[in-house]
């Protein structure tokens, strides 16, 4: 089955969903905002070059363009890559275009779902829209050019939340089209949001490997910044997250980060022994400014802050949660709680467990 898709963003996550999309016989259609580099696309042949380990391919996009309205216009599909810190404002162009039947799936989304619902909500406008959100973007993947992506790894596993539950069936069908064997349905919208690996792995990647990063023009923190020190208290780090899922209810599996770095045994996200493929690609051999980059503004900044306002829904104690996050605002100067992703951040403040389960499940009224 073909699908009209409509992939919103220009980083490496839009840039790999695009073009691989567009190689599985999808029509897709590329929103940004940047009209001079939508322009320079178009000049170019509105290809996207893939490159991944048979070779380069040339994938061909129906359509560059800076208008929502004109990219999503009819779309069964709107995939979203965007990092987390970009949704909010995209949300509110997204709003006005949206239209019955549609998928907005948010690979990772941080939430981002329930946020992108409230959204809509608030703009007044009812169509019947699903959300959905994933733990990881589907593509290790670095841009090589304004024009080419290079894909190391496409993940073999998704666990899916959506929102509002009721229409998951709606939702897992388009999205298992696009992503056919992939899809793991994993409940509502903050089991999704739980399992997002971003907020596990680079907040103690960043933060102990500070002084190496401030220091030399490039690190890997995959390859020699990931010491044992630094695997031990990711694997505590995430037990925290495990832990805050288990007592909300969730049930296995949780997808634990250790099985990223594992040769054997049950297969993460992106399969076994993925740890190994991307740092042998070197692509993530980079200069990463503390204060800037998106390690910091989304996975520590909004995804840690995530986990701490659900740990208190739950009565867990997350101490290295909030200890990584307090550190992380050292970093940027600002306050731990600033610019974050709480619940009450995407329209469910105020309510006690029963009555976020209903918004779950049933949507905003």
């Amino acid at each position: 089955m073909t699908l009209r898709i409509a992939v919103l963003g220009g980083g490496n996550g839009s840039f790999a969903a695009a073009g691989d999309m567009a190689l599985a016989g999808h029509e897709v259609r590329l929103w940004r905002r940047d009209a001079a580099a939508v322009e320079a696309h178009r000049a170019a042949g509105s290809t996207i070059a893939v490159k991944d380990s048979k070779g380069v391919h040339e994938a061909r996009l129906a359509l560059l363009t800076t208008d929502m309205a004109e990219a999503v216009r009819g779309a069964q599909l709107i995939l979203c890559p965007a990092p987390a810190t970009a949704q909010a404002d995209i949300a509110r162009l997204l709003a006005p275009c949206l239209e019955d039947g549609q998928v907005v799936f948010l690979p990772p989304g941080t939430l981002g779902t329930v946020l992108m619902a409230h959204t809509l909500h608030e703009s007044g406008r009812r169509p019947e829209v699903a959300f959905a959100e994933t733990g990881t973007l589907p593509w290790l993947a670095r841009k090589h050019g304004p024009h080419q992506v290079a894909v190391t790894v496409r993940a073999v596993r998704l666990p899916v939340g959506v929102f509002p539950l009721d229409r998951a069936e709606m939702a897992l069908k388009v999205i298992g089209t696009a992503f056919p064997g992939v899809i793991e349905p994993c409940g509502d919208a903050l089991s999704g949001a739980l399992m997002n690996a971003g907020a596990i792995i680079h907040p103690p990647l960043i933060v102990m490997n500070a002084g190496p990063l401030e220091h030399f023009e490039k690190w890997d923190i995959h390859n020699e910044g990931t010491v044992p020190a630094i695997r031990r208290t990711t694997d505590a780090l995430d037990a925290e997250r495990m832990a805050v899922r288990e007592a909300l209810g969730y049930g296995p599996p949780h997808y634990p980060l250790a099985h990223h770095y594992a040769k054997s045994g049950e297969e993460w996200m992106y399969g076994r022994a993925s740890h190994d493929r991307l740092t042998e690609s070197g692509d993530w051999r980079e200069r990463i400014i503390l204060t800037e980059h998106r390690y910091m503004t989304e996975d520590l900044r909004l995804g840690l802050s995530l986990i701490i306002s659900a740990a208190a829904l739950a009565g867990v104690e997350v101490p290295l949660a909030k200890g990584f996050s307090a550190i992380g605002a050292a970093i940027r100067g600002d306050a731990p709680d600033h610019g974050g992703r709480r619940l009450a951040d995407v329209g469910l403040g105020g309510l006690d467990r029963a009555g976020i389960d209903r918004v779950l499940r049933h949507g905003f009224a």
